[in-house]
């Protein structure tokens, strides 16, 4: 998935906002995130309505949700230059998390969403249970498109009956690490991507490795910190053997069980109690101080990190971030949908902005511009992918690190409350490191927690 960062929320096109701190991909900042969200919510539901409608020259406007940064400002300048009857107002929600719930009541109540609206992979399975609130992509001429895509992204927003489309896949998230090569030279490690690569072909590689860094090192410390690292960890873990997380594929709660879960789990613990986490939670402002005043060396990086390591470290950073191979092998982390709810003035017009942003071409341009790793083959084997590199990230090759895998990627099963549970993992794990629970505690609290939110 596009990465949940903070971001201003914004009622016309996509503008990129001061990056006052940073972003988060699951934790939760709720009072001072609130408080500042109040006046761009208020503004939101007076502007609602169902999605787009007329405007006084005549134009169709056509709403989009999304959340994150999806790489669309400049196709949608695109598309109304080559649609002059289109004016397309892209509301962009700050958080994931203040984004997932607000999407469910509107699509609940059958109002407020935009025409198009970006569905994360996390709570697609719920919006699946009743895809009579969308509009049926396949009346629409969709089915023709189903080469463009990864045949395991397709069928994730087909019904079993093959009968109703949801969605149009957007990306995948292959993985990778991030890491400060500056940071790296201080601790006499090496620098070159290729050579960072091995030393940590396992993750207690990368420990030892952080053991070495934070004998030398002493003003920053190696990795951010437990939630984003632990993410991370679970996709590869999940991906790469049961292919589930908290929720198996017949929707038991299996969070206690599964052995991917707890491997993440006892892992991130390791990396904690080895003192190699700046204990930042993910995405919130301090995490985005930490990635400007380089508080750190390492970061988990999905595809779409890239763009959020940019945007918070800032131009001072270029070329001192870089991006090597992930202890473990990769895995999936990530992916959304583009989706037309029932409540539309516009189906017709809003399909087909769904088609076009979801085009391969399309994909290629999302990549080049937020690092969005394309969900269609077509797009990850063209040479303008491939070949991509990030002058950003030292002039990293990232379209040969995460597209050279995409198609080997396997997708993760998440039940309708993967992430409200997943939520209480990562609230746990960060109670361990602000020394507020035991790990035994944490554990404990985090599964009868995953209890209730699974009932």
């Amino acid at each position: 998935m596009p990465a949940p960062h903070l971001r201003r929320f914004d009622a016309s096109h996509d503008e990129p906002a001061p990056p006052r701190g940073a972003r988060r991909s699951g934790p939760r900042g709720r009072a001072r995130r609130r408080v500042r969200l109040g006046a761009g919510i208020a503004a939101l539901m007076l502007v609602a309505g169902c999605g787009g409608g007329g405007a006084d020259d005549g134009k169709i406007t056509l709403t989009v949700d999304t959340f994150s940064t999806f790489g669309y400002e400049e196709l949608f300048k695109q598309y109304e230059a080559q649609h002059p009857n289109i004016r397309i107002r892209h509301r962009n929600v700050v958080q994931l998390d203040d984004y997932l719930p607000r999407l469910e009541k509107w699509i609940a109540a059958g109002r407020g969403a935009g025409d198009v609206v970006a569905i994360e992979e996390g709570i697609l399975t719920k919006f699946m249970a009743r895809p009579d609130r969308f509009v049926n992509l396949l009346d629409h001429g969709a089915g023709s498109l189903q080469g463009n895509f990864l045949d395991w992204k397709w069928k994730q927003a087909l019904t079993p009956d093959g009968r109703y489309l949801v969605g149009l896949g957007t990306d995948v998230g292959g993985l990778a690490m991030c890491y400060r090569t500056d940071l790296f030279a201080k601790a006499g490690l090496p620098t070159d991507r290729e050579q960072v690569g091995k030393l940590w072909p396992t993750w207690d590689d990368y420990i030892a490795t952080g053991r070495r860094f934070a004998a030398k090192v002493t003003d920053a410390k190696f990795v951010d910190g437990a939630v984003n690292l632990y993410n991370s960890m679970l996709a590869q873990q999940a991906s790469q053997t049961v292919g589930h997380t908290y929720f198996d594929p017949s929707g038991k709660l299996v969070a206690s069980s599964n052995p991917a879960v707890r491997t993440a789990w006892d892992t991130t613990l390791k990396i904690q109690q080895a003192g190699l986490s700046a204990g930042l939670k993910s995405f919130e402002p301090s995490w985005g101080t930490g990635l400007k005043e380089a508080k750190f060396a390492t970061i988990a990086c999905p595809s779409w990190m890239l763009g959020v390591i940019k945007e918070n470290a800032g131009a001072a950073a270029a070329g001192k971030w870089d991006v090597a191979a992930i202890p473990g092998g990769s895995g999936s982390r990530g992916g959304s949908f583009l989706a037309v709810p029932k409540g539309t003035e516009h189906p017709k017009e809003a399909v087909e902005l769904v088609k076009f942003l979801t085009s391969p071409q399309s994909q290629i341009a999302a990549f080049k511009a937020r690092n969005n790793l394309p969900s269609s083959p077509q797009a990850l084997d063209d040479p303008a992918v491939k070949s991509f590199r990030n002058e950003y990230f030292n002039n990293a090759p990232v379209g040969e690190i995460y597209a050279s895998g995409a198609k080997a990627l396997k997708p993760l099963y998440l039940g309708e409350n993967t992430n409200p549970v997943n939520q209480r993992f990562e609230d746990a794990l960060l109670a361990v490191e602000q020394g507020k629970l035991t790990p035994d505690a944490a554990w404990s609290k985090a599964l009868g927690d995953a209890e209730r939110e699974a009932r």
